[in-house]
């Protein structure tokens, strides 16, 4: 499939989305004219035992070459290389646009901008949500989910969406704060929303109590689409 979607935002970045339906050879070839200014990359991509794995690490890269080989992109023309933190979080090494990446079995996906930080998070709405719920969601969040009733597959489908808006808000969060020992159930809170096909939610980022910051607001967006919800954040 390729490039599945790619948004630009009004307040400048760009999403782009790759439906992971090639094998891992094809991505290879995708990225060909790239290798040997990728080797270091591809090397590493290919100690992954997983194949499945792989081709989510090959898709993001074919994502990031369809961004920076535009000739009208806002970003670097050119190869870009994608390095990551101690911490695991990816940053390029050749540019200053910042990036966050994430993927499932059939999506990969890229938000980057050329200042401000960013987050991104997709997840599948058919994953089990058990620990989510369990661990990551506070009390308050938990008392706004949807009553959990197994003989209504609508309702179910409605709690699942919620439970994986709120998953994915949380993670996009975590990226673009890019902080260690951050507790998702106490240190995020998501307002309540209601499950639409696109919309708006806003998350709190509640500071140790040891920083002169005490919490930060922040808005996001999701779009639910193929039996999946992404999350993003800019600034």
């Amino acid at each position: 499939m390729g490039l599945y979607l790619r948004k630009d935002l009004k307040g400048g970045g760009t999403i782009a989305v790759w439906e992971i339906t090639e094998t891992e050879k094809e991505l290879l070839d995708i990225l060909a004219k790239d290798e040997e200014d990728r080797d270091e990359e591809l090397e590493e991509i290919s100690l992954y035992q997983s194949e499945q794995a792989r081709r989510e690490k090959l898709s993001v890269l074919c994502l990031v070459q369809e961004l920076f080989n535009e000739p009208s992109s806002q970003y670097p023309q050119g190869p870009v290389h994608i390095g990551h933190h101690e911490n695991g979080s990816p940053y390029i090494e050749n540019d200053s646009t910042r990036i966050s990446i994430t993927h499932t079995k059939r999506f990969s996906a890229v938000i980057v901008h050329p200042s401000e930080e960013v987050g991104i998070d997709i997840e599948s709405i058919k994953r089990d949500f058990a620990a989510v719920e369990k661990r990551a969601l506070s009390e308050e969040e938990r008392e706004d989910l949807v009553e959990k009733d197994e003989t209504d597959p609508e309702q179910m489908e409605e709690r699942n969406t919620q439970l994986a808006i709120y998953w994915c808000a949380k993670e996009a969060l975590y990226k673009r704060m890019d902080r260690n020992n951050v507790d998702f159930s106490r240190d995020m809170e998501v307002d309540r929303f209601s499950v639409r096909e696109e919309g708006e939610i806003d998350v709190v980022f509640k500071y140790p109590k040891s920083e002169q910051n005490d919490e930060e607001e922040f808005e996001m967006n999701y779009e639910v689409f193929e039996d999946h919800v992404m999350v993003w954040m800019v600034g």
